[in-house]
């Protein structure tokens, strides 16, 4: 309501937005800083190098196998190309248009990954079970390359995993990063176990058998990925965010009667933010108060963003908002 709008900032609205900008330190951006440009720059350039080299080297082993794992490698460089993308959008300055950025960016990002990493999965299945059923030998030379070119890939995405390990504990997309590249690294081991399997005994229907395992480890990753990003794009509250608490936290503050229209949502894959209406009858010194509040909730919640509107409760101004039942 118009006329609550007016008490959300009190008369000094310079000190009261301190509460959440830059300077006071209660708002934080949590998007992949500058300095892991160079890391998805090389993680990305290894391995699509890789992806050529898998794909060239399993159509010459007629190895499912290495298709399966080069299918997988190459969704790995859209997603790191799509986390770099994301990355440097969501460092631009809002504008007059967009003014929250360009954060939500990350989202659309995760969520084109998960979409593109699932049609990969149904094509190595589809040509998985064709090869099960038809019988297409591997013999000791495509063994041999099988075991090479996954051990090559074992290196190579343990190395991208290093260049994201030093900040995977202050970001999430960066965690993501160094994650999937680890886990990545432990698939090539399996392959390689495969190939050593298939050298030795000749069981050729092996090759299929693992690239269907591989095919399952990427639909259940893929999965969580596209579950968490479909939530993230309909305004879920993120994952580890209790609402019922930050409710209940905001209740317990001194002078507060009364908490409604609270509403959390992710502005990004790394930034939260939050809106509601506090109805405390003795506002007093109100910018003081949003400043620590806002510093409470980053450091509780990590809520960075927030935004409250302040009434008085007055009943010949109602808010019409107040309903749990009205967005």
């Amino acid at each position: 309501m118009n006329e609550h709008a007016h008490h959300d900032h009190g008369e000094d609205k310079p000190k009261e937005h301190a509460g959440h900008t830059h300077e006071s330190g209660g708002h934080h951006h949590h998007t992949p800083p500058s300095g892991f440009d160079a890391a998805f720059a090389i993680g990305s350039a290894l391995n699509a190098l890789f992806v050529i080299a898998e794909v060239i080297f399993g159509l010459g082993a007629h190895s499912i196998a290495l298709l399966a794992d080069a299918a997988h490698n190459l969704g790995d460089v859209l997603g790191l190309l799509l986390a770099w993308w994301a990355a440097w959008l969501g460092r631009r300055r809002p504008t007059a248009n967009r003014t929250y950025g360009y954060g939500r960016s990350s989202i659309l990002a995760s969520l084109t990954n998960g979409v593109v990493l699932l049609v990969g999965v149904g094509g190595i299945a589809v040509e998985a079970i064709r090869r099960l059923i038809e019988g297409v030998p591997v013999g000791a030379v495509g063994g041999k390359t099988v075991m090479i070119v996954a051990a090559i890939g074992i290196a190579v995405n343990g190395i991208t995993a290093l260049l994201f390990a030093k900040g995977r504990k202050g970001d999430l997309n960066v965690k993501g990063a160094f994650l999937h590249m680890a886990s990545d690294a432990a698939v090539s081991a399996g392959v390689v176990v495969s190939g050593l399997i298939m050298l030795m005994t000749g069981w050729s229907w092996l090759d299929p058998v693992v690239s269907l395992l591989i095919a399952a480890m990427i639909l259940v990753s893929t999965w969580g990925l596209l579950r968490d990003s479909i939530n993230l794009a309909l305004d879920k509250v993120p994952e580890g965010i209790d609402s019922q608490k930050v409710k209940a936290f905001l209740e317990s503050l001194s002078g507060i009667k009364n908490v409604h229209d609270l509403h959390i949502w992710p502005l990004s894959t790394t930034e939260t933010a939050l809106t509601a209406h506090l109805v405390r009858p003795q506002a007093g010194e109100n910018d003081r108060f949003l400043h620590e509040t806002c510093e409470e909730l980053e450091e509780r919640f990590g809520i960075g963003h927030a935004t409250f509107q302040i009434e008085s409760g007055d009943p010949s101004y109602a808010c019409h908002l107040a309903s749990q039942d009205v967005v």
